[in-house]
């Protein structure tokens, strides 16, 4: 009976519009006042605890570095190397769309940035060859999803801070799931574009102009590969190789590129701080309610329903699909990663589950709810480009989006596509 009036409170309080921290912290607060006052002392502790982590450097200095190499001339590098790359092939921006999101995502971690920096340069150059409005919001918006994905990726670290999971071993499970995206869509759009003659008229292949395509890009594509190397291999831990990331961003920008100016590190300097201390609210508002959920043995009640059910694990792991994508259509991704997080890993892991795999499984589910209203926040970012409805954009995305949920539901039904890299490289799950 308390945790559902915890429960109820938590929903009253979002209901209401209370910023999902606070929402989180006074139901909490609630529930031990009138159950538990002997433990109030311990709020303030358990708070600060939460957000106090030296993995907690690692997010808001990616952030800060996807948002310094937004601004500092790398997108545009990205674009043209990525329509020299694919030239050959009949290629149209669809698939530049695709590929530029794969290799973008390995640069901010963050799928929202993506859809901003990438679709402001190429959904009015879409249009402007051909692609409807719909089909090209749609295409941006769900290649975008990869973006948390592939390595580096934001929600991942958050989920290492709840699960105890290696970063290192979480950046290497979400490549298989990330690129797998990346050419199912590749394939889909190339198919589409195809039929219905989005692609445009085929120019003969200049050596030269490929050749200054891959120099002029070589900085912003080596960033990508440096992270994964660096935190894989063990040479530098997450925090350091993001520390690493930050100064190579201004490097690039103010010295090779020359498009980064004191105003735009400005700029991105309190779009980090915004984003990453609601990120480090939220974490430590969460440290008491996973406390709660603890005292009230939640994850051992929630296990026992699932375990009453006999069902094999494949059928409780497509039922957590299920969950996720209606969750995730409602809750942003890391609140929902860290509500669900301490009640859901224990239950998959009572049913042969690693970490690994149940947080590829989450942050690839949770991606797609990005894409889907009413809280989508790929879609809202774009929305803010083009200006077209939300469900407009939503409907142009859903046959790419298909891709994600196909993936998603291979990396449930199989655990070697995100477990077997991690372990060839020597992680243990």
């Amino acid at each position: 009976m308390a945790m559902l009036i915890l429960l109820v409170l938590l929903i009253i309080f979002a209901a209401l519009g209370v910023p999902l921290a606070f929402a989180i912290g006074a139901s909490c607060v609630s529930y031990i006042v009138t159950n538990a006052p002997n433990f109030m002392s311990m709020v303030p502790q358990r708070v600060w605890n939460g957000a106090f982590s030296e993995l907690m450097i690692a997010m808001p200095l990616f952030m800060l570095a996807g948002e310094l190499m937004n601004t500092g001339g790398i997108t545009k590098r990205i674009i043209n190397f990525c329509l020299q790359l694919l030239k050959p092939f009949h290629g149209g921006l669809g698939e530049v769309n695709i590929v530029a999101s794969m290799i973008f995502g390995g640069i901010s971690g963050s799928s929202v940035a993506d859809t901003s920096a990438l679709g402001s340069i190429l959904i009015p150059a879409m249009e402007d060859h051909g692609y409807p409005p719909d089909a090209s919001a749609g295409i941006t918006v769900a290649s975008s999803t990869m973006g948390m994905i592939i390595p580096p990726s934001t929600p991942m670290i958050v989920y290492s801070m709840i699960s105890g999971a290696s970063v290192g071993a979480l950046f290497i499970a979400g490549a298989v799931p990330g690129i797998l995206i990346g050419l199912t869509q590749l394939v889909l759009v190339f198919w589409i574009s195809h039929k219905k003659r989005w692609h445009p008229a085929r120019t003969p292949f200049v050596a030269k102009e490929f050749a200054g395509a891959i120099l002029s890009g070589i900085p912003a594509l080596l960033m990508p590969v440096f992270i994964i190397l660096c935190v894989s291999f063990g040479i530098c831990t997450a925090s350091e190789s993001a520390g690493v990331a930050v100064l190579y961003a201004l490097l690039v920008g103010f010295f090779i590129y020359r498009e980064l100016t004191w105003k735009s590190v400005w700029e991105a300097l309190k779009k980090t701080l915004i984003s990453s201390s609601a990120i480090m609210l939220i974490i430590g508002f969460t440290t008491i309610f996973t406390w709660v959920l603890t005292m009230q043995k939640v994850p051992q009640i929630v296990a026992a329903f699932f375990s009453g059910l006999n069902m094999p694990a494949w059928g409780i792991a497509l039922m957590f699909d299920v969950l996720i994508l209606l969750i995730g259509t409602f809750i942003d991704v890391s609140p929902a990663i860290l509500l669900l997080t301490p009640i859901m890993l224990p239950v998959m892991q009572s049913f042969g589950f690693s970490a690994l795999q149940f947080g590829a499984m989450m942050i690839t589910g949770l991606a797609i709810g990005l894409v889907t209203p009413p809280v989508g926040m790929c879609l809202n970012a774009c929305n803010k480009i083009n200006r077209m409805p939300v469900v407009d954009i939503f409907k142009g995305a859903m046959p790419y989006v298909t891709c994600n949920v196909i993936v998603l539901v291979s990396i449930s039904l199989w655990g070697p596509l995100t477990t077997w890299l991690p372990q060839l490289l020597g992680y243990s799950l």
